[in-house]
């Protein structure tokens, strides 16, 4: 017999389908939910939006499946937050918290008396990773961000772990997947700790194309149909993304204008250049190279860097 589904005072009967805030703790902070309580046994989804609330194909995507799917089709449960980062979304402001001026993605599992950003870091892991069999975790590139389609995996979680996020990697429209050796971020920290999580990107530089939010619909879509979780009589064609196990996340070593020589998804040669930083005269402070043949998974597109922020990340082809 089917339970109720219920995340932090928000439930949902069965076969039945429930959209409200929910609040951070002990605060006055909300976070947009929706919870599907499907009419039959199955497994559970989490579908989490905007950690970086400048990230904005993967929320509109995410509102807008949470609005279409009925819960009489739906087999298990599926949970959906969107966004994670109101404040971030509704401030225009890329990679942190406001409030604490924390990256949500960096501070996992959070803490229960911490600042706002360590609260909903906390909430997730609590309330929600705990009640799901997978989880996907939905960014893009931010707003000074372009970046090819990718996503990334916990290379230091279980194998068996790590394989079933291979498995479901396999439904989704893109063709690289990256080794991630973080153990502190939304999906790493989940599939070390048991529940298989992975990082999907999609988009970026502050646009919201209809063409990305349909790609992100479709790959969710098509997680819910491998999962069994929302059949369609849809054929899912499987292929398992090029396995990136060796990246490099170039960051500025300096202040200064930034110029990248690169695109995304541009494939790169050994001692190619990436791109450089002047100063506000234009004579040359740092130039960057590749220090592998790979492919340029995201870039920073913005004119001004500050000194370790990032420029360019890229993974090693062999």
């Amino acid at each position: 017999m089917k339970n109720i589904l219920e995340i932090n005072g928000l439930k949902a009967e069965v076969a039945t389908k429930v959209q409200g805030f929910i609040n951070i703790l002990d605060t006055d902070r909300k976070i947009p939910v929706t919870l599907i309580n499907g009419a039959k046994e199955g497994k559970s989804l989490l579908i989490t939006a905007g950690v970086h609330g400048g990230e904005y194909p993967c929320i509109k995507a995410a509102i807008e499946i949470a609005k279409e799917i009925n819960p009489a089709d739906v087999c298990g449960n599926i949970i959906i937050v969107h966004p994670v980062n109101v404040e971030a979304f509704f401030k225009r402001t890329p990679a942190v918290v406001p409030e604490d001026n924390k990256n949500l993605n960096s501070i996992f599992p959070g803490k229960k008396d911490g600042t706002i950003a360590e609260k909903i870091a906390y909430i997730i892991v609590n309330e929600m990773q705990s009640k799901a069999d997978f989880h996907l975790d939905i960014h893009g590139g931010d707003l000074n961000e372009a970046l090819t389609p990718h996503l990334y995996y916990a290379g230091k979680a279980e194998l068996k772990i790590i394989n079933k996020i291979k498995e479901v990697a396999a439904v989704l429209d893109v063709k690289y997947m990256v080794k991630s050796n973080s153990t502190t971020g939304v999906h790493s920290y989940g599939s070390i700790s048991g529940t298989p999580s992975m990082l999907l990107e999609r988009g970026g530089m502050g646009l919201c194309l209809t063409e990305d939010v349909k790609a992100y619909k479709k790959d969710l879509y098509s997680v819910l149909n491998k999962m069994e979780i929302l059949v369609t009589e849809e054929t899912i064609k499987e292929e398992i993304p090029i396995d990136i196990t060796e990246a490099n996340y170039l960051e500025a070593l300096n202040e200064g204008c930034w110029t990248s020589f690169v695109e995304a998804g541009e494939l790169i040669s050994k001692g190619q250049v990436l791109g450089e930083v002047t100063d506000f005269f234009g004579n040359l402070v740092d130039r960057y190279y590749a220090e592998f043949n790979g492919v340029v998974m995201y870039h920073t597109v913005a004119l001004a860097v500050a000194k370790d922020s990032p420029l360019v990340a890229y993974g090693k082809l062999e």
